[in-house]
């Protein structure tokens, strides 16, 4: 199984993954920090977190199938929302609590 074909098959069977660097008990870059606390303030207790740190192919190969250049990365039922920023604008407007809303536990 190819790089893509894993991360694929991560992205579509959670419903919620972050491809971070570290893990959500223990972010290793403030922006990954960020995005955990992020899905928490919406609920979502209950997610999938791939450090991209343990695995080189991982980090690059994400940064290819979404072609998005940075890390973090959330993708919610398969689908590829954004990075940090992204997600923080999301919530600031409400959008991601909205998309999130069916998986918050």
């Amino acid at each position: 199984m190819s790089i893509q074909d894993t991360i694929r098959q991560t992205v579509t069977e959670n419903p919620v993954v972050l491809f971070m660097k570290g893990s959500a008990q223990f972010p290793q870059c403030g922006f990954s920090g960020r995005a955990v606390q992020i899905l928490k303030a919406c609920g979502v207790n209950s997610f999938v977190t791939v450090d991209v740190l343990a695995d080189p192919e991982i980090r690059q190969g994400i940064k290819e199938y979404a072609n998005w250049p940075t890390i973090p990365q959330l993708y919610v039922n398969g689908e590829f929302l954004g990075g940090s920023d992204i997600m923080y604008e999301m919530y600031q407007s409400g959008e991601l609590q909205e998309v999130l809303k069916d998986l918050a536990n």
